[in-house]
């Protein structure tokens, strides 16, 4: 089944326009993907292996849960859903901001970090999408990253998830 995407502009304007999943963006054309990475007391990063079938990233371990805002959705609801379908998880963003968003040359990425202990045990996984769940430190996820085995985000990027996970905004304060 294809996605539909509400499209934005550079200034993250919705436009009165939707694609699917399969048409291409144009030039000044934008949309908005989330990434979620959930932590545990433990300060260890709760990873996803995806499915061997995937078409982009098959076989890959992934941060906690990621995908599109589909149309008519914001992008704390879309964190919200996609932690439901792929992990069973059932944790609330209403009136969350993302932690930090980056631009990529097709939209936004909105990540959403949370600390929660969550027992992988008890989790329901979208056997479309995820394969298999553990939780790994940030010297385990680079060292996944250094083998091939983990998406190649830049190892920077997942460093400052680790920094940022309880924290907002770009200052360190005091008190």
């Amino acid at each position: 089944m294809l996605e539909k995407w509400d499209v934005y502009s550079v200034d993250r304007k919705k436009l009165a326009k939707t694609v699917t999943s399969d048409d291409e963006l144009l030039k000044n054309e934008y949309r908005i993907v989330i990434g979620v990475c959930v932590f545990n007391s433990s300060n260890q990063l709760l990873i996803q292996q995806r499915q061997k079938c995937k078409k982009t990233w098959p076989n890959m371990w992934d941060i906690t849960a990621s995908g599109s805002v589909i149309s008519g959705e914001t992008s704390s609801e879309a964190v919200a859903r996609e932690l439901r379908e792929e992990l069973g998880l059932d944790i609330s963003f209403k009136d969350m901001l993302p932690q930090m968003s980056v631009g990529f040359s097709k939209g936004f990425e909105d990540y959403y970090f949370v600390e929660a202990d969550v027992d992988i045990n008890q989790m329901v996984l979208q056997k479309e999408e995820v394969q298999d769940v553990k939780w790994a430190t940030l010297e385990e996820v680079k060292d996944l990253m250094h083998q091939g085995l983990f998406i190649p985000y830049h190892e920077h990027l997942i460093g400052l998830c680790f920094e940022m996970k309880t924290v907002y905004g770009s200052y360190k304060y005091e008190g």
